[in-house]
């Protein structure tokens, strides 16, 4: 990924500070920090430590945290208590053939 593409390149010091003005900048944005803040497919966190998680990426966690959900990145239950990434990016580390095996071993039936 050239430096050009990089998220990152937003950030300053680690944070996000202002949301890029380009859609798909702050999509290639959002995604990234879905991915620091939430480093585990599925696994289950409650919107207050998500929160306090976003706190420590961006200025404003909230609307972070709103465009994960809208972005299809995130999933939360029905009363927003808890939040989970539904989502594999471009970020995450590519599976390993263990995590593959559980996984197709997991799902058969």
């Amino acid at each position: 990924m050239g430096h050009a593409d990089d998220p990152r390149r937003f950030l300053v010091d680690g944070r996000l500070d202002r949301s890029p003005r380009r859609w798909r900048d702050k999509v290639a944005v959002t995604r990234y920090l879905a991915t620091v803040a939430m480093p585990r497919l599925l696994e289950p966190i409650s919107e207050r430590d998500l929160t306090d998680r976003l706190a420590e990426l961006a200025r404003d966690p909230v609307a972070l945290r709103r465009a994960m959900v809208d972005l299809g990145l995130v999933s939360r239950t029905r009363d927003g208590a808890e939040y989970w990434r539904t989502e594999r990016t471009e970020h995450d580390p590519e599976p390993d053939a263990v995590e593959i095996a559980d996984r197709a071993l997991g799902e058969s039936p």
